[in-house]
């Protein structure tokens, strides 16, 4: 597939303006390195159903062996329904950006009941290099959407799998609500023009994109579980976003406080009440949540799993695991490989 790899104009918003300043939040979904792209300019007319996914290959010129996959459709006029599996169909409207947290397989449509076909035999390649593209329907009401992802080469970073599986955001309720709207005018600005809209602005926006849905999304609940609580709280997602940033960081619990302007003694207390573990406690517990993906993954040697979550032995690394795990860092590999 092409992607955004034209260099920026003049008119690039990020030479204009730049995004907005990363915060804890950004800090703590980027924990695990992502990068973004936008790869599918899309336009349906009713009556349509297409049925479809984020393949690795559609952001291969980007992320070569990506483990985390985040599909996202910018809707910049019409609306559709959106429908995955197990899940109540969502109304989208110009205007709104979804985003498939877990890239389940989903189908958009002008209107329930119809038969889907497949997307990805509708994409093709733009004459000049432009973005690739599918045009498809009845010839009725346009829906014209923009297709991105998120995603990471990395190890998979498990906060994700807290998140819903589909993030719906209002553009106009976006805190970096210029900075999002400037970026997709260029896009389509350039789009229009033939060209493909710079791989740097590309990414930028579609970081911004996710952690603005998922700013929206905690804003909107109350029964937050475990580290969502954390960012009602300056300080503690300050903490937070800390511990993420660099899992081999051996974070003491003074060193933490003062780096968040707080007492030991009310950091602890803060922390606790928020998270429901004190602070060591919630940082042995995310390095094996790390580990436990990796060892899922079987694509790494035990050996190297204990160096990447901060452990300088394999035994010191097993000692650790199996007190959090209840097991071995081998024995739990081999139980998450057998057939449930």
């Amino acid at each position: 597939m092409q992607n955004d790899r034209a260099s920026a104009s003049s008119d690039c918003p990020s030479e204009q303006k730049g995004p907005p300043t990363p915060d804890p939040l950004s800090d703590v979904l980027r924990a695990v390195r992502l990068t973004g792209g936008v790869f599918l300019d899309v336009r349906l007319t009713a009556p349509y159903s297409v049925v479809t996914t984020l393949m690795a290959e559609d952001c291969r010129s980007i992320l070569q062996d990506p483990l985390q996959l985040i599909f996202f459709h910018v809707v910049l006029a019409g609306h559709m329904l959106l429908q995955i599996e197990g899940e109540p169909p969502l109304e989208v409207e110009g205007g709104e950006v979804v985003l498939l947290t877990h890239n389940d397989v989903h189908t958009l449509s002008s209107a329930p009941g119809l038969a889907p076909i497949d997307g990805q035999s509708l994409m093709r390649l733009s004459e000049g290099g432009g973005l690739t593209r599918i045009v498809h329907g009845g010839g009725g009401e346009e829906t014209h959407l923009i297709c991105g992802f998120l995603g990471s080469s990395e190890a998979i970073n498990p906060v994700f799998a807290l998140l819903p599986r589909a993030l719906k955001l209002d553009l106009r309720q976006a805190a970096s609500r210029e900075w999002v709207e400037s970026s997709v005018r260029f896009a389509v600005a350039e789009l229009v023009e033939g060209r493909l809209a710079s791989s740097g602005v590309m990414s930028h926006l579609s970081e911004v994109l996710f952690v603005e849905a998922v700013r929206h999304f905690l804003e909107r609940r109350e029964d937050h579980a475990g580290w969502l609580r954390g960012f009602q709280d300056p300080h503690i997602a300050q903490a937070l976003a800390l511990i993420h940033r660099d899992v081999r960081t051996e974070w003491l619990t003074a060193d933490l406080a003062r780096a968040v302007g707080m007492s030991r003694s009310t950091f602890v207390e803060h922390f606790t009440d928020l998270l429901g573990v004190p602070p060591m406690r919630y940082q042995r517990q995310w390095r094996m949540q790390l580990a436990c993906q990796q060892l899922r993954e079987g694509r790494l040697g035990i050996s190297q799993i204990a160096y990447d979550v901060g452990y300088d032995s394999v035994e010191a690394f097993s000692r650790a695991f199996k007190r959090v795990m209840g097991t071995t860092p081998a024995d739990w590999r081999k139980a998450s490989k057998r057939p449930a």
